[in-house]
C-alpha cells in the first residue's frame, strides 16, 4: 500500500502547478437534480432547500433556469433576494432572452450573481441538434458570454457534452469563452461518458492548450451513467479541476448527478491520497440536508446509499459488530457524528405545547410563518392523539403534507372508506376550499384507488396513478405512514404529491390530493415565451 500511495503521490507531484487548495462546491439540485420526472418542487419547497444549502455552507447554488417558466424565474428571484452567503447562479443558453431572464432573476444577489451559460459543442449535437458549424459556436459562446458578462461580473461558461467533445475544438471554444470574460469554465459529462483516466486527461490537455485557463476556475460536471460520476470528479480535481457540480443525493436525470456528499467526504475522508484538498462543507449538516431534498423532492435514498443511506454505517454481522465494539475504526472509515448521524433528541408527545413544536421545527432548518405553524400544530395534535411520540421524521412529513397549502387549494376535510373480501371497496370523501366543500362518492380496485376515484369524481378530473410509495417515518405499531405519489393528469408532465398520516389510506388521499392542488397550480405551467428547446432536457 505504501508503494501505491508514494507513486500516486509522486503522479500528483509532476502535474502542472497544481497546489492543495479549496475545492468550490457548486449546488445544482434546485436545476438538475429537479429535471428528474416527478421530482417538480413549488416555491416553498426550493426555498426550503436553499436555506438549507447555504446552512450546509455549499459556495453556489444554482437556483434554476429563469426563462423556461414563471415559477423558474420567480424561484430564482426569491432565493437570490432571500438567501443569504452563496453565489445564486441562474442557467441560461447562449442567446439573448435566456441571458436577460436570468440577469433579472439573479440581479438581487448583488455581488453573488452568476449567470451559468451553455452551448452544445460535441459533433453529435453540432449535427443533430443544433446544425451548426464550428466557427457559428464559436461565435455564439463569444456573443453569450459578452452578453451576460455585461450584467453581472461572474460568468461561468458549460460547453455542453463536452467528454465527447473533440479535444483540438474544445479548446477553442473554451478559449473563446475566456476571452470573452468568462470567470469558470465548466466541463460537463453530460452523458455520463468519461471514464476516469481520459476525463483527468481532459482536463490537463485544456490547461496545457488554453492560454489563460489558470485565471479562471476549471469546474466539472458528471453524470452517473455509468456509475462513474464520483470516480470522474475526483480525477478532474487531481488533474486541475478546482470546482465540483452535483445535487445532494446524486439525484437528477437518467441515472442522476454526482452525489456531492461523497465528493465532500472522498476529500475529507483520503487526505491521505488527495492531499490538502478542502471544501467548505459543513458536514454535519450533511445528514439533515439528504432528507429534506428526499421529502421535497419525494425521491428516496436507497438504504445502501454511500454517506446518508439509512445502512450506510449499520453493522448486521457478528465479526462487525464486534470489532466496532471494540474500536469503531476496525469497520467504520467515517465518524458518523461528523455527517450528521447520531441520536435523535427526545420526541415530543400530545401534551407538547406550540412553542416547543415550532423550536423543534426550528432546530430540523424549517423557516415557517405563524399561521403555517398554526396549521401544522393541528395536524401535529391529530397525530399525538393517535401515537405515543411524535419522532423528527413525523414533523418532517407533517410539514411535507401541510407545505404549500394555501386558501386557494383544496383540503382533505373528511375521508370514510369501506372494504373487504366480499365488499366492493368504496370511498367518500370530503374536500374543502374555503368556505366551498364538496362530497362525492366513489368505487375502485382497492381501498386506495376508491379514494383517489372519489377526488375525481369531486373536482371532474382523472388523473392516472404512475408510481406509488408507502413507508413508516418510525417504528412501532402506531408509526406514521408517508405516501409518495406521481401522476400524470393528461399533459404527459410527471406530477408528485406527499401526504402522511397513522392511517395509510387517509395519507394515500392526502398524497393524491397534494398532487391534485400542484396541478392546479399555475407555477407549473410553461410560459408562452419558453421555446421548445428551452423545454427539452437540459443536460450540462
Amino acid at each position: 500500500m505504501e508503494a501505491v500511495l508514494a507513486a500516486a503521490s509522486i503522479h500528483r507531484t509532476n502535474q502542472k502547478s497544481i497546489m492543495a487548495e479549496k475545492v468550490i462546491i457548486f449546488d445544482t439540485t434546485l436545476r438538475d437534480g429537479e429535471q428528474c420526472p416527478g421530482a417538480a418542487m413549488n416555491l416553498r419547497e426550493k426555498l426550503e432547500i436553499a436555506r438549507q444549502l447555504a446552512r450546509l455552507n455549499v459556495d453556489v447554488v444554482e437556483a434554476g433556469f429563469p426563462v423556461i417558466s414563471e415559477g423558474d424565474f420567480e424561484s430564482v428571484n426569491r432565493i437570490a433576494t432571500e438567501v443569504k452567503g452563496p453565489i445564486i447562479a441562474g442557467l441560461a443558453r447562449c442567446n439573448p432572452n435566456d441571458i436577460d431572464a436570468a440577469g433579472a432573476a439573479v440581479k438581487p444577489a448583488g455581488d453573488r450573481a452568476r449567470i451559468h451559460v451553455f452551448l452544445a459543442t460535441s459533433k453529435i449535437h453540432r449535427e443533430f441538434k443544433l446544425r451548426k458549424a464550428h466557427d457559428e459556436i464559436i461565435r455564439l459562446a463569444t456573443e453569450g458570454v459578452t452578453r451576460a458578462r455585461a450584467l453581472v461580473r461572474d460568468v461561468e461558461f458549460s460547453p455542453e457534452d463536452a467528454s465527447r467533445t473533440e479535444p483540438e475544438f474544445l479548446a477553442q471554444v473554451v478559449q473563446a469563452a475566456i476571452d470573452a470574460g468568462a470567470t469558470t469554465i465548466n466541463i460537463p459529462d453530460t452523458v455520463g461518458f468519461a471514464v476516469p483516466e481520459q476525463f483527468g486527461g481532459l482536463i490537463r490537455y485544456l490547461r496545457d492548450h488554453v492560454r489563460g485557463i489558470d485565471g479562471a476556475v476549471i469546474s466539472v460536471h458528471c453524470h452517473n451513467d455509468l456509475g462513474l460520476a464520483v470516480a470522474n470528479s475526483l480525477a478532474a480535481i487531481q488533474a486541475g479541476a478546482r470546482q465540483v457540480e452535483g445535487t445532494i443525493n446524486g439525484i437528477g436525470e437518467r441515472a442522476g448527478n454526482v452525489a456531492l456528499e461523497e465528493v465532500v467526504m472522498a476529500l475529507k475522508t483520503r487526505h491521505d491520497y488527495f492531499g490538502d484538498f478542502f471544501t467548505g462543507v459543513n458536514t454535519q449538516e450533511i445528514v439533515k440536508s439528504s432528507r429534506l431534498v428526499s421529502r421535497m423532492s419525494g425521491l428516496y435514498v436507497a438504504r445502501s446509499k454511500a454517506i446518508v443511506g439509512e445502512n450506510a454505517f449499520a453493522h448486521s454481522a457478528g465479526i462487525h459488530q464486534d470489532g466496532i465494539l471494540k474500536k469503531r475504526e476496525t469497520y467504520e472509515i467515517m465518524d458518523p457524528r461528523e455527517i450528521g448521524w447520531g441520536e435523535t433528541e427526545l420526541p415530543l408527545t400530545k401534551h407538547s405545547g406550540r412553542h416547543a413544536m415550532a423550536k423543534r421545527l426550528e432546530h430540523l432548518g424549517y423557516r415557517l410563518s405563524e399561521p403555517e405553524v398554526d396549521q401544522i400544530f393541528i395536524r401535529f395534535k391529530e397525530v399525538g392523539d393517535k401515537k405515543k411520540f411524535v419522532y423528527d421524521e413525523d414533523l418532517g412529513a407533517l410539514v411535507d403534507d401541510t407545505m404549500g397549502v394555501a386558501a386557494e387549494t383544496w383540503q382533505l376535510d373528511y375521508i370514510n372508506v369501506t372494504s373487504g373480501t366480499n365488499t366492493v371497496p368504496t370511498a367518500t370523501v370530503r374536500l374543502r376550499r374555503g368556505d366551498e366543500v364538496l362530497q362525492d362518492s366513489a368505487p375502485g380496485n382497492g381501498a386506495v384507488d376508491a379514494s383517489m376515484k372519489a377526488v375525481d369524481r369531486i373536482l371532474e378530473q382523472r388523473g392516472h396513478l404512475l408510481e406509488y410509495h408507502v413507508h413508516a417515518t418510525s417504528s412501532g405499531k402506531d408509526a406514521l405512514g408517508e405516501v409518495t405519489v406521481k401522476c400524470d393528469f393528461g399533459n404527459g408532465r410527471l406530477v408528485s404529491g406527499k401526504g402522511a398520516s397513522t392511517d395509510v389510506i387517509e395519507a394515500s388521499a392526502r398524497a393524491y390530493l397534494n398532487a391534485v392542488n400542484r396541478m392546479l397550480s399555475d407555477k407549473f405551467t410553461p410560459t408562452t415565451t419558453a421555446s421548445e428547446e428551452a423545454l427539452e432536457s437540459v443536460g450540462v
